[in-house]
C-alpha cells in the first residue's frame, strides 16, 4: 500500500485525467512510477556515487581499462 500527498494542482490534473478517461488515479500513479523508476534509480545512484568519489571513498577506472576488462577494445 502506498499513500501519496500531491500538490493540489497535480491532484486536480490527475482527477481530471481520471474523470475524462474513466481510469483510476491509482492507474495513472502506477504508470508514472513504472515509467520513471529506472531513471530515478539511475539519477540517485549516480549522485550517491559522485558524493562517494568527492569524499575519497571510492575510485575511478580509466575507460581503456574498463573496455579491456569487458573485451571491448578496438
Amino acid at each position: 500500500m502506498l499513500a501519496l500527498r500531491l500538490p493540489s494542482d497535480i491532484e486536480a490534473r490527475l482527477d481530471e485525467l481520471s474523470r475524462r478517461t474513466g481510469r483510476s488515479k491509482s492507474f495513472y500513479a502506477r504508470q508514472a512510477i513504472l515509467e520513471h523508476l529506472d531513471d530515478l534509480e539511475d539519477i540517485y545512484l549516480a549522485e550517491k556515487r559522485l558524493e562517494e568519489l568527492r569524499r575519497g571513498e571510492s575510485d575511478t577506472v580509466p575507460l581503456a581499462e574498463l573496455m579491456a576488462r569487458h573485451g571491448l577494445e578496438n
